[in-house]
């Protein structure tokens, strides 16, 4: 058993301030990872912030019906769902999302060529596995209080 230097009250000062910043932090993923799949959702069906057809790789086009257009709808509406399960159940929606990014990930190094946007998508499942894992703490947290 280690011996810790710290008072008792240095401990407790340290811990409350690590859980305060644990739930802002908490929070604010909570928040992004909301918004930004549901802009971006929403975005698929106006193109205003790109044509996300160029980010369909081939192999997957040949995979899924219609055209990689109506497979952009498609991935635009799961995008709003998985903001909407973040929003309303971060347990879950943390998971999904960065399960979802794993196949943008895989998408993108298919086509080639965005392997910079594949490594920022990468940091992003690494958000949303801290948003997961942070909200798995609140809950236990919140039930243990109940």
């Amino acid at each position: 058993m280690a011996l810790s230097s710290r008072s008792p009250v240095q401990t407790t000062t340290v811990d409350g301030r690590m859980h305060a910043a644990g739930a802002q932090v908490f929070l604010l993923l909570r928040i992004g990872f909301t918004v930004l799949p549901i802009v971006f959702g929403l975005d698929k069906f106006a193109n205003v912030l790109t044509d996300w057809t160029q980010y369909l790789a081939p192999e997957i086009d040949r995979l899924v019906p219609g055209t990689a257009h109506q497979a952009m709808l498609v991935v635009g509406v799961v995008e709003i769902v998985a903001g909407l399960v973040v929003a309303l159940l971060p347990r879950f929606g943390g998971p999904l999302v960065a399960a979802w990014l794993a196949g943008i990930i895989l998408n993108l190094l298919l086509i080639g060529g965005f392997y910079d946007i594949a490594l920022r998508d990468l940091g992003l499942l690494f958000g949303a596995a801290a948003l997961s894992r942070l909200a798995w703490a609140a809950h236990t947290d919140t039930a243990q209080r109940a």
